[in-house]
C-alpha cells in the first residue's frame, strides 16, 4: 500500500511538473510568435494597400504579375511629383490644378479633407496627427489617448476640440470624440509612443504619464474651424 501511494504521488508530481512545463513553454511561444504575427499582418496590409494602387494597372499593361512593382512605381511617382512641384513652373501648375479641384462640387470636399490630413501629419500645425492628448472617454473616470485633430468654435464662442482615438491592435480604425477643449489634456507622449501603445495592445507604455490642461492654441492654424 505504501509503495502504491508513493507511485501515485510521484505520478501526480510528474504530471503537475509536465503541465507547468507545457504552460510555461506555450506562453513563451505566444510571446515570441504573436508580435511577429501582428508585425506581419500590419506590413502585409500596408504592402497590399500600396501595391493595389498601381499594381493591377501595371499587371494589365505588362500582361504579367510582378508583386511589389506597384509600390516601386508609386514611390517613383511621389518623388517625381515632389521634384516637379519644387520648380516654379511646377508649383504654378500645381496651384492651378488645386484651384480646379477646389472648384468642383463633391471633389472639393474630398480633396480639401485629404490635403488637410496630410498637412496635419507634417507636424507644422498646432493640431494634427502628431499631438497626443488625453481625455476622459467614453465617460467620466475612464481615460483614453488620441490625437488632437481639429479645433472649432461653437456657440457662445466656446472652444471645441475633436480627438481621434485609434483602436488596438491596428489603428486604421477608431473613434472620433467632440468635447470642450477644457476637457482635453496635453501629454508628454510622442506619435511613436502612442503607436507602440496601440500596436502592443497597451503592453508597451512609458513608466510615467504626465498631463496638464491644453493651452490656448492659435486660431491661425488651417485646422481650426469656426461653426
Amino acid at each position: 500500500m505504501v509503495r502504491r501511494a508513493l507511485v501515485v504521488s510521484l505520478s501526480r508530481t510528474l504530471w503537475a511538473g509536465l503541465g507547468s512545463h507545457l504552460r510555461y513553454q506555450f506562453v513563451v511561444g505566444l510571446l515570441l510568435l504573436v508580435p511577429l504575427l501582428l508585425t506581419y499582418l500590419v506590413l502585409r496590409f500596408i504592402f497590399d494597400f500600396l501595391d493595389g494602387v498601381l499594381g493591377p494597372m501595371l499587371d494589365t499593361l505588362l500582361n504579367r504579375e510582378i508583386p511589389g512593382l506597384g509600390i516601386i512605381v508609386l514611390i517613383m511617382l511621389v518623388y517625381l511629383s515632389g521634384v516637379v512641384v519644387t520648380v516654379v513652373i511646377g508649383r504654378q501648375i500645381f496651384l492651378g490644378m488645386e484651384q480646379v479641384l477646389l472648384s468642383v462640387p463633391g471633389v472639393r470636399q474630398v480633396y480639401a479633407a485629404s490635403r488637410q490630413l496630410v498637412t496635419s501629419m507634417g507636424g507644422k500645425t498646432a493640431t494634427g496627427l502628431s499631438r497626443v492628448v488625453l481625455i476622459e472617454y467614453p465617460r467620466s473616470g475612464l481615460w483614453a489617448m488620441g490625437f488632437l485633430s481639429c479645433l472649432t468654435t461653437g456657440e457662445n464662442g466656446h472652444s471645441i476640440a475633436t480627438v481621434y482615438i485609434p483602436t488596438a491592435p491596428l489603428p486604421n480604425s477608431g473613434w472620433v470624440a467632440v468635447l470642450p477643449t477644457s476637457d482635453v489634456y496635453e501629454t508628454t507622449l510622442s506619435f511613436n509612443e502612442l503607436m507602440q501603445y496601440v500596436f502592443s495592445g497597451g503592453m508597451i507604455f512609458p513608466h510615467r504619464l504626465e498631463k496638464w490642461p491644453l493651452p490656448e492654441l492659435s486660431t491661425e492654424s488651417p485646422l481650426v474651424l469656426t461653426l
